[in-house]
Formats: structure tokens, sequence, C-alpha cells
């Protein structure tokens, strides 16, 4: 899907972007507030113009993907069945131009061809306990933030939230880096600590079969601190170096590898401190950040009328493009979840009036449901009576809609990368405010890893030397 790079761009261009971007989520704020299980409930098809109704009433999820989302399978050649109104495809436009682009300047095809389960480009003892997508995120990122050390003079590393502890091993016995792992769960730590020295065991038995191939030289485990990291005080923790260093003192890079919520802005709090000179981000889960605190964090942004991002917005920015639009390709029975859930939602209403969007726990297979099924197990699951009367005729008529319902979700999903991109921009400006050098850069296979972008800062310009972290490890 294409978009605009923020390399690309001034400081007067990211600003006037924001502009850009906070005048037409204002304009659509009605579908991305909208929640699709409200959809016959508030009559979420009817508050579409009738020209939109028109022309998306009757495609079929492949067309809405390659017609809407603009994401047609390869080779596919784009056609229209009808001539869509102007103002609609004025949406799609502007969604493409204004977003951040997710395309990463490399091929991952290659990465998993040989076994979809084990990345090519790591070593079989980094790969295990290690799922697909994190071999995927732990390679890249590992590699990113190799290179800023290197460019930077960094003498120490710390992964922030690191979990169960894979980029920091990755880092620091794959890469060579001096790794402190800072994660707030003891249980997590615990476990980080006993796949630390599997690993090194796993190194030492390869080393010992194949001496030339495994790179010599003393190895470092990551150093575990059982800690959490608020996003409105500093951690001194965070900040002390492992060894006793020179007068100079220490050169750190803080990274986070989808540090949840306000972890990802506590990482650009501690940015600012003397001892950083380096910081490697990528952020997820929007919708955890605190209102206010999380966003907006910049001067510009804040000033802006229509600045606003309620938690509803910033959910919907942690939803999957890619992999929907891989849905809506092969046309699952998956799909009618929506339509389901939003059917079911008329039955609570009537029954409970003031009962309003409650969860219902995954239904398994729904796809195997009927109608009427899904409904009694959803009214059992917020704890109504399964035996209600039903109106058979209503709910089949719901199911009738349901092209409609995947339609309109996939409006909003349409528009959701623009929150994603307001909420970064915001950060880019925060750090530039502040004097600072910020960049952001598509890391992550999109279809592996959706929060795919990684926020890269710097006190210093690195200039031409910046080109070299967007370059795929040889």
């Amino acid at each position: 899907m294409p978009g605009v790079s923020a390399r690309g761009l001034s400081l007067e261009q990211r600003k006037q972007l924001a502009v850009n971007l906070t005048r037409v989520l204002a304009r659509y704020r009605s579908i991305l507030d909208a929640y699709i299980i409200e959809f016959f409930t508030d009559d979420l098809w009817g508050t579409l113009p009738g020209s939109w109704q028109e022309a998306l009433d009757g495609l079929n999820p492949p067309q809405l993907a390659t017609q809407l989302l603009g994401m047609p399978r390869e080779g596919e050649v784009v056609r229209y069945r009808s001539v869509w109104p102007l103002s609609l495809l004025a949406l799609k436009s502007t969604a493409c131009a204004l977003a951040f682009t997710r395309t990463p300047g490399f091929q991952t095809s290659s990465e998993f061809l040989e076994n979809p389960s084990q990345s090519s480009r790591l070593t079989a003892p980094f790969r295990k306990h290690v799922r697909p997508k994190k071999q995927h995120e732990i390679r890249r990122l590992g590699e990113l933030v190799k290179k800023l050390s290197d460019l930077t003079g960094c003498t120490q590393v710390v992964d922030i939230g690191s979990g169960q502890g894979h980029l920091s091993r990755f880092m620091s016995l794959g890469l060579g880096l001096m790794v402190k792992s800072i994660e707030g769960d003891q249980r997590l730590v615990e476990r980080a600590q006993r796949l630390d020295q599997e690993l090194l065991q796993a190194l030492e038995k390869e080393e010992k079969r194949h001496p030339q191939a495994v790179h010599a030289g003393p190895r470092h485990s990551p150093h575990h601190v059982v800690r959490w990291v608020e996003p409105t005080a500093l951690c001194q923790e965070l900040l002390l170096p492992l060894e006793t260093l020179p007068q100079s003192g220490a050169r750190l890079l803080l990274t986070g590898l989808h540090a949840c919520g306000d972890l990802s802005v506590a990482l650009l709090r501690h940015f600012s401190c003397p001892e950083v000179v380096a910081l490697a981000s990528v952020g997820c889960c929007y919708m955890k950040l605190s209102d206010p605190g999380g966003y907006p964090l910049s001067q510009w942004v804040a000033g802006l009328p229509g600045c606003e991002l309620p938690y509803r917005l910033r959910e919907g920015a942690c939803h999957a493009l890619e992999e929907y639009a891989k849905r809506l390709q092969k046309a699952g029975p998956g799909l009618r979840t929506h339509c389901y859930r939003a059917a079911l939602e008329t039955v609570i209403r009537g029954a409970r009036p003031e009962l309003r969007r409650p969860g219902v726990q995954g239904i398994p297979r729904v796809h195997e449901l009927k109608i009427e099924e899904y409904v009694q197990r959803g009214l059992q699951r917020v704890g109504l009576d399964p035996q209600l009367p039903l109106n058979l005729a209503a709910l089949r008529a719901h199911q009738a809609q349901e092209n409609r319902v995947v339609a309109f979700f996939s409006l909003a999903l349409l528009l959701a990368p623009l929150v994603e991109t307001l909420i970064l921009l915001d950060r880019l400006l925060h750090l530039q405010e502040q004097g600072f050098h910020a960049e952001l850069l598509p890391i992550f296979s999109p279809e592996l890893s959706p929060r795919n972008l990684v926020l890269v800062a710097t006190k210093r310009p690195l200039g031409e030397a910046f080109s070299l972290l967007e370059t795929e490890h040889s």
C-alpha cells in the first residue's frame, strides 16, 4: 500500500501533514467512532452517503480488498463494476496519500521460503522457542540496533519491556552488544534467564561441532533487571551502566520491541537524559496510552483543532490492515463473525436495553454455526437466558447484510493507518521540538508484523550514514 515517507519530509512538511491528518480524521470521525457490533442497532449503513451505499452494496470480500483497500492479488487488474462517487474515491486516495508508508525497502519472502516456521536468516539456536513473527522482528530490529550503536558509539543497549528476552539474547549473544534487559514481570525475567542458559549451552555445542563457523570471543548474556518503568518518572536503574567506564561515561541506546502503550512514551522521555544518545522504538497498543499524558506529546499537534484521539480511534489503529485484506481475498466464512456479533447486539438490547457492547468471550467455530445458534451461545456468555424467544426472520435479514457489515468495517480499516500516522508523527515532532533528530522507518514486513514502523532518534545528525539503517543485513 503506497504512502508518504517520513524521511522525505522537512519539519514544516511534517507539521503540515499533522494539520491535514487532523482535518481528514475530523471529517470522517463518524466512521472511525463507530463500533461494528452496533451496525444494526445504530443503523451504521444508513450513516453513509447514498452514493457510497450504491457503490459498495453487493461487493464481495475480494472486491472490497481490491477496489476499496487497494490490495489486489498479485497480477490482478483492478476493475470497478460501476462509477464510484468522487467523494468515495477521494477518501480512498487521501487515506493512501497521508499515511506513513508501511512497505520496507527489502524483500522478506525468501526468509521463510524453505520453511515457513524457520527464518533462514537466523541460526537454529536463536530460533528455538521463538515463533516465526518474532524471529523476523528480533533479527530486523537487532541488526538495526547494532548499526545504530556503531554509528553513535554506544557502550550499552537497554531493552525496555524485554519480556522473555528474545531480542536481548539476539543482540547480546548473536551480535555482541552489551545489553541490559528491563522487564516488570518477575516470571518473564526468570524464564528469560533460563533461556539465556539454554542458548549458551547450545552455542557452546555448536562451537565444538563447527569451530570455524561460530564467532570467537567472550559472550555476554543480557543483564536482566526486574523493574516497572513508569511513563511519568525517570527510572534511574535504566540509566546505570553495567560496567565501570572511563571518565566520558556511558553512552546508552534505548530500544523497545512493541513497547506497549505508555511504555513507548517512557522511552521518549528517557531519551532526553544526557546518558542516552540513541533510540530505536517500535510502539504498539495505542489504546493503552494515558489520556492525557500519552498523546499528544508535541506542542504543535496539541495546538491543532481536532487533534483528540479517543480510545475507539486508537484501538482501531492497532488493526492489521494487510492481514484483513488477505482474509477478504480468501472470502472465508470467518468474515461473518462481525455480522453475527452485530445481530447478537440487537437481541441483547431487546432483552436489556441498558446492556451495551458487553464483552463476549470467544465462541469457537463461529463459521460452522447458524446465526441463531451463535446468538444463543452469546446470550449465555453475557448472563442472559439462551432460551429467549428469537425473531428468526429478523436474524436472517441481518445475516443477508453480511457483505455490508464487512464493507463498513473495511472503510474504518482504510482510515485506521491515518490514526497511527498522527500518533507517530506527534512523537517525531515532540523529539524535534527538543532539538533532537528523529526519523521513522518501516522495518518489518507488514504481513508478518502489522506494527512495523520503528522510530529512530539521535542527539546528533547521522547525515548520509542514516541510509545504512535502511539496508537489509547481508
